[in-house]
């Protein structure tokens, strides 16, 4: 019998970077091709980035990236010690939109088929046409729950999960030796449990022989308070419905369930929703799928645009990107923030807080942080942002629900599962986990280190 295998480039005592390769017979896939938010930091910071023009070269120097041939574009390795040859990969599997899982694809070679959600294509489109990001010119193939990906000798079943962006997935990999269950990211106090729920039924269903969970929140002083998103929004909402100042709030921009959380309590409260151009133009692309009900920005009274001001300063409409122009007409500059303070709930991105020094808010406002995760190209450093605050005399509130499970729901749902075999991943305490499941044989794997189911 020939051997199935699994091979972990990333992902191991660290959060995110999930890179899982997956060998069935003749049949290489991979789980997850993510950036390493760790890796990187151990190497670069603040002006001292990996050189474009180097392609993967300066990533494979730091072990950032697997050296594997057959795996990369022409270009990406044309200054590194590794030959190209034609692609030995047959697919990589996206498990959803979040740089950790899908940051590294810009330097695959783009004839390797990439599958992912048909929400997370949308937003992965929307973020490379707002020039945030650039993935490739890739071959993706779109699939929804219920849908299965025949590639060479495996069977990919993708069952949604609930998570802090829409359109995530775990997988049922049926392989020649057995299923595997790939959890991506995933938890049980979201608005949609019950996603997440459906995912563990038809994982304990397939009896496997391993599954690969993520373990982000499992940690020394992890809290036991849940914190959901109902929660979220009463918190909010209290700060909100008790001050006649300014509220401004950040939260991760692909968090839909944030934007719409946050959307009920400007409502509620007779208040406009000012947000960023660039999660106006993706709220426009979503606003199509009916599993999101979302409402229709460019529409709806409630919610206005934020326009900042570019290269002559005069808001001129050709001072903006193409993608952004759709949106000016209903777009509103500095000034009618700081003369509306009162009846507005300002969305303002961390790394924008520089809009502040324009938009000049009264002392005695509230800036609410729902986000928490350091591991995000939206953030800044806590030192940094108290500063921030403090000059303009903002009062802070923490009130967020995390995108991962805590230790009580991760044990839940795996203690459903019942896999032979638990490998936890994107986690930095990988012992706790073993610790936590001592009933089932937990594999804590080292990175590069090749094992067969």
């Amino acid at each position: 019998m020939q051997k199935t295998t699994l091979t972990f480039y990333g992902g191991t005592n660290e959060i995110g970077g999930n890179k899982i390769l997956l060998e069935d017979k003749d049949t290489r896939v991979f789980l997850d091709f993510g950036m390493s938010f760790a890796g990187e930091a151990q190497y670069f910071s603040g002006y001292l980035t990996p050189r474009g023009i180097n392609g993967a070269g300066d990533y494979l120097e730091f072990d950032l990236l697997p050296r594997l041939r057959g795996l990369y574009a022409r270009d990406m390795i044309k200054n590194t010690n590794i030959t190209y040859e034609e692609p030995r990969i047959d697919a990589v599997i996206l498990s959803h939109p979040h740089m950790d899982h899908v940051g590294y694809l810009p330097f695959i070679d783009e004839s390797i088929r990439v599958y992912c959600g048909e929400c997370t294509k949308t937003i992965m489109d929307a973020m490379q046409e707002s020039g945030r990001i650039n993935l490739g010119e890739h071959k993706f193939h779109a699939f929804r729950t219920g849908k299965k990906i025949n590639v060479g000798t495996i069977e990919i079943e993708p069952i949604h999960v609930d998570h802090s962006v829409p359109g995530a997935y775990g997988f049922i990999v049926h392989t020649s030796n057995g299923s595997i269950v790939y959890s991506g990211d995933y938890r049980l106090h979201g608005p949609m449990s019950q996603m997440t729920k459906e995912f563990a039924e038809k994982a304990a269903e397939s009896e496997p022989t391993i599954m690969v969970s993520e373990g982000t929140r499992v940690c020394p002083e992890e809290s036991q308070e849940i914190h959901s998103e109902r929660r979220v929004s009463a918190e909010s909402n209290e700060v909100v419905a008790n001050t006649s100042n300014l509220v401004i709030v950040a939260f991760y921009s692909r968090d839909i369930d944030r934007f719409k959380t946050f959307y009920e309590i400007a409502r509620n409260n007779s208040r406009k929703f000012v947000i960023p151009i660039k999660l106006a133009h993706l709220l426009s692309k979503l606003k199509s799928d009916p599993v999101l009900k979302l409402p229709d920005v460019m529409e709806d009274d409630t919610v206005l645009f934020y326009k900042k001001r570019k290269k002559t300063g005069e808001f001129a409409e050709s001072d903006y990107y193409t993608w952004e122009r759709p949106f000016l007409e209903k777009a509103v500059t500095y000034e009618y923030v700081h003369e509306n303070e009162s009846r507005l709930l300002f969305n303002l991105d961390l790394v924008s807080f520089t809009e502040l020094i324009d938009a000049k808010p009264s002392s005695g406002g509230h800036f609410i942080h729902s986000m928490s995760e350091p591991f995000s190209e939206e953030d800044i450093g806590a030192d940094v942002m108290s500063n921030w605050l403090r000059h303009f005399g903002l009062r802070f509130h923490q009130i967020h629900a995390s995108g991962h499970c805590p230790s009580k729901d991760l044990a839940l749902i795996i203690n459903k599962i019942q896999p032979k075999k638990l490998i936890p991943v994107h986690t930095e305490h990988p012992q706790l986990i073993k610790h936590l499941f001592k009933h089932l044989d937990v594999v804590i794997v080292k990175k590069g280190k090749l094992y067969t189911l």
